[in-house]
Formats: structure tokens, sequence, C-alpha cells
């Protein structure tokens, strides 16, 4: 059954909407997914403000060319799934990978588009192996409270030896 002028209008549309809030995206092959296997993977995504679709090649072609993104002509073959990540591309990217483990030759990634780069199926795994924005955020906020409670330790240990000075120089005196 063709799909109608106005619907690929709106498929395109759709695809800009998600590529307008998306910081990266991994394609994917699905052919051997079943129907509750694609929703859970859906499940997960969501938790990490991700999501799943599975595009037409063509249309969404038109939808990177509209957006400004690369296209990946070799990698938008066949079957194609899209997996949208919004704010924590890492993380979406970990939820990909973790489906490669989990449905070994069901579910195969064919590339991706981080930042305006084309990316290979082994720099998604290495993107997928960094620390989550939250991870990050607890990571700096450690490194800048590290030097304050040094600089609190310090603050402490030298009022704490007023006294000790107090004491030898009174003791001292009264023995003299």
């Amino acid at each position: 059954m063709a799909i109608t002028k106005e619907r690929k209008e709106e498929l395109v549309s759709v695809y800009g909407e998600l590529l307008s809030q998306a910081t990266g995206i991994v394609l994917a092959d699905y052919k051997n997914m079943s129907v509750a296997q694609v929703n859970t993977m859906r499940d997960k995504l969501r938790e990490v403000q991700g999501a799943y679709v599975i595009t037409k090649n063509t249309l969404f072609k038109i939808a990177l060319k509209n957006a400004g993104w690369p296209i990946p002509e070799e990698q938008l073959n066949g079957p194609t799934g899209v997996i949208f990540g919004a704010a924590n591309f890492p993380a979406v990217a970990k939820v990909a990978v973790s489906f490669i483990k989990d449905y070994e030759g069901l579910f195969v990634i064919k590339g991706g588009i981080m930042t305006g780069e084309l990316l290979t199926p082994q720099q998604v795994d290495t993107v997928s192996n960094l620390p989550s924005l939250d991870e990050l955020r607890a990571q700096l906020a450690g490194l800048i409270s590290q030097p304050a409670s040094g600089i609190v330790g310090a603050i402490n240990g030298a009022v704490a030896a007023v006294p000790q000075v107090l004491q030898a120089y009174v003791s001292k005196h009264e023995a003299a």
C-alpha cells in the first residue's frame, strides 16, 4: 500500500521534531526483533530520555537534510530503526549496546550520529562507555568540593592548635 503525500510530509515532520530535540542518534537493524522486544527497548529508552522509531529511509534522509544533520547513506539501507537521544546520549547509547548483548543477532547497530559526526558501530560502543550526565555532574561536584574541604580542614587544624600553643606558652612562663 502506497503512502500518501500528506502522510510522507507528516512523517518527515515527526522525524524533524525528534531530530531537533536530539543530541545524537543510533541507527540499527531491527528486522529480527519481536514487537514485545521492541516495546521493552522503548520502555528502557524512555527512562533515559530516549526514543525508538522505525523509519522509512528515504523520508528520514529528507528529515536529516532539513535539520542540517549529515546523511549516513551506507547506514540507511534495509530496515532501519533510529534511537534518538535527547539530553543524555551516552546513556541512550548504553541502552542500545545492552540490547545487542541481550538480543544477539536480532538487533544490530549500523552506526550513529553525534554532534554532527558520523559514528561507526565501534564508536557508538565507545560513547556508551562514557559517564552519564548525572555521573559527570557528581564527579564535577566532587572536584569542586575537594579543595574547599581541604581549606576547611587546614583552618580547623590551625584553630585547634591555638589553645595548645597558648597552653605551652603559659606552661613555659609558669615554670620560669
